[in-house]
């Protein structure tokens, strides 16, 4: 993995740090506490592997409040019982998530993102990073877990070369894609958000139904399915209304794609348990006031997740969206 980045004080850049063996920050129980949103779906990734692979006994976890979000950044609840699966701060008890930033670095310059993953023993973040969590958090804690989830691999060296190849456009054109739709202040800044957005979620729909499920790249779950569940569960019961990317719906316009949710949210072993639509619906409609005043958080669509999961992927006939930009946008992915 080579040497973890030493973080300068009075930077904006983050913490870059690896878990690894023989390494800065090695694999413990009980060393190392992660700070989450359950609304955020870079956040969402980092406890995914969290619970895929068993490290829920053994990374301790604080949640932040969904809402507001005050001009001092994210904050706790002052109980645990304040808001439902939202936690105090169990290492420090602050009030905001940046007191647990300035701990580390008083001079920090940068965002009090989630996740942020703490080293108890030395009192400093390890990572706050999503994209590299997960990375390297897959394996991390292998030596500690039984051998039937230590082989629990999700970037095999066999599927390396289509991961990587695939990571740009899902990250750049459908995680990133919906913010770049919904915090567009122009029509064309909207558009120029939401048509690739759409040509890239016709691309992943085609590209689940040649891989022939029931994960993105075929028989195996890789951490692209992570990125992709990341933004695919909040798609349809947020970001269709609140970030104007109604060009189509998961559940009426990508069978596949729906598909694939269906079973990874009701059959596989993580999904489930780490999404919490109360956090995720009342974050956006609540915490973003130039885009929903109001702060009105529309109750559907119902189900937040469709049941009826096809096992025979054969059956499935794959879909997309084809207004004529989008047919045009696809053409140049």
């Amino acid at each position: 993995m080579g040497a973890p980045e030493i973080h300068k004080h009075g930077t904006d850049d983050g913490w870059h740090g690896v878990i690894e063996e023989g390494g800065e920050f090695p694999p413990e129980k009980h060393r190392y506490h992660l700070y989450i949103g359950l609304f955020c779906p870079f956040a969402h990734r980092t406890n995914l592997v969290r619970h895929i692979k068993h490290l829920t006994d053994i990374i301790s976890l604080s949640v932040v409040r969904p809402y507001p979000k005050e001009p001092n950044g994210w904050s706790f609840p002052d109980s645990n019982e304040e808001y439902p699966n939202a936690t105090v701060d169990h290492l420090f008890g602050s009030k905001f998530l940046r007191e647990v930033y300035f701990k580390d670095d008083k001079d920090y310059k940068g965002k009090y993102s989630v996740p942020a993953l703490w080293d108890k023993k030395t009192g400093r973040i390890v990572s706050n990073e999503s994209a590299e969590i997960l990375r390297w958090l897959p394996t991390a804690f292998n030596s500690l877990l039984p051998p039937e989830i230590a082989k629990i691999d999700l970037s095999p060296q066999s599927l390396r070369a289509q991961i990587d190849d695939i990571t740009p456009w899902l990250q750049g054109d459908i995680n990133t894609g919906v913010y770049k739709a919904g915090f567009a202040r122009t029509q064309e800044g909207y558009e120029a958000g939401v048509i690739p957005l759409f040509a890239a979620l016709n691309k992943l729909e085609a590209l689940v139904a040649k891989n022939g499920g029931p994960f993105i790249l075929g028989k195996q779950m890789t951490e692209l399915d992570l990125r992709a569940y990341g933004t695919i569960v909040r798609f349809d019961v947020v970001y269709v209304q609140h970030f104007k990317t109604n060009l189509g719906t998961i559940r009426h316009d990508y069978p596949v794609l729906n598909n694939w949710l269906k079973n990874v949210y009701w059959n596989v072993e993580g999904f489930k348990e780490s999404t919490d639509f109360k956090h995720i619906k009342e974050n956006y409609t609540k915490s973003h006031k130039e885009i929903n005043p109001l702060a009105i958080t529309p109750l559907g669509p119902f189900p937040n997740v469709e049941e009826g999961y096809e096992a025979d992927w054969t059956q499935l006939k794959p879909g997309a969206v084809t207004h004529p930009a989008v047919m045009e946008a696809m053409s140049q992915l």
